[in-house]
């Protein structure tokens, strides 16, 4: 009998808000925008070029999840974890990485940062940002 975990994701709601500034929480603000930029992407890549592109949130049943996954036409094209500070990327996203064998990018609010480490990319909240649009 094998269990394959990623059958098991479970679609569940998160609550963001287009104003991400009434967002009390550092940490979740930062969330926030993050999700308000790529839910603009997805838009974008949708009324521009036509391509069914969506933004997704994915956890499974034994709690792996990513904050973000970008799909086109149903299947996965890039996920982001998003942290405020952390810099070590989130045993989850290695998971998903193995997965998907998509790009995972994890995203943090501290300048000057953009390494690749065993596949996942660590960069700062602004260089990833210029590279959507």
């Amino acid at each position: 009998f094998h269990f394959d975990p990623l059958k098991s994701l479970k679609k569940e709601p998160k609550l963001y808000l287009w104003d991400w500034s009434a967002v009390d929480n550092e940490g979740c603000r930062f969330e926030n925008m993050i999700a308000g930029h790529l839910l603009k992407f997805t838009h974008y890549i949708r009324d521009y070029f036509g391509f069914n592109c969506e933004l997704h949130y994915i956890r499974t049943r034994d709690q792996k999840e990513v904050d973000f996954l970008v799909s086109v036409d149903q299947k996965p094209w890039f996920a982001v974890e998003v942290k405020l500070s952390d810099q070590t990327p989130s045993k989850s996203l290695y998971y998903f990485k193995e997965k998907l064998a998509i790009p995972i990018y994890q995203v943090i609010d501290t300048p000057n940062i953009d390494y690749t480490q065993h596949g996942i990319r660590v960069m700062t909240a602004s260089k990833f940002l210029t590279a959507l649009i």
